[in-house]
């Protein structure tokens, strides 16, 4: 193990800075290129992972809206405003992620429904087998879903 990957292992925000400094300077043959490969893409698998669970809360508290109207609440309200508000900031930082969006919806969708499910106690056959909102739904400030 060269001394790039122990101090990687042993003190990773010091490993950072000195890359940080090596990439401002130009020396890049100084770079431990493995590792920095594996963090950009882990970077990029994190950017996806906070899209999809925010979407998770999203669409549960919209099938919660939709599906169990009774019980709508002021706290389902700020949470979905929240998550759309968080989602949009998200986007806009990271506007690459637009394009993560179909995917992630689908990705969040059966955690939403088993989350919406265990919530409200309502049997599976209440809900849409897959996403009955769009995009343009899901992100849209002033969408909430019509009682069933």
């Amino acid at each position: 193990m060269n001394t790039l990957s122990l101090k990687y292992e042993q003190d990773f925000q010091g490993w950072i800075n000195q890359h940080i400094a090596w990439l401002k300077t130009g020396q890049f043959h100084e770079l431990d290129v493995e590792h920095l490969i594996e963090e950009l893409e882990d970077m990029g698998q994190s950017n996806i992972r906070e899209l999809e669970n925010r979407l998770v809360i999203l669409i549960a508290h919209l099938l919660k809206w939709q599906f169990q109207a009774a019980q709508q609440s002021g706290s389902w309200r700020s949470s979905i405003i929240e998550q759309r508000v968080q989602i949009l900031r998200l986007l806009r930082k990271i506007p690459s992620l637009k394009r993560e969006l179909p995917n992630a919806v689908s990705e969040a969708y059966a955690d939403a429904l088993s989350l919406a499910l265990e919530e409200t106690g309502l049997p599976e056959k209440t809900f849409p087998l897959v996403c009955p909102y769009s995009l343009e739904q899901l992100l849209d400030k002033t969408f909430y879903p019509h009682p069933e």
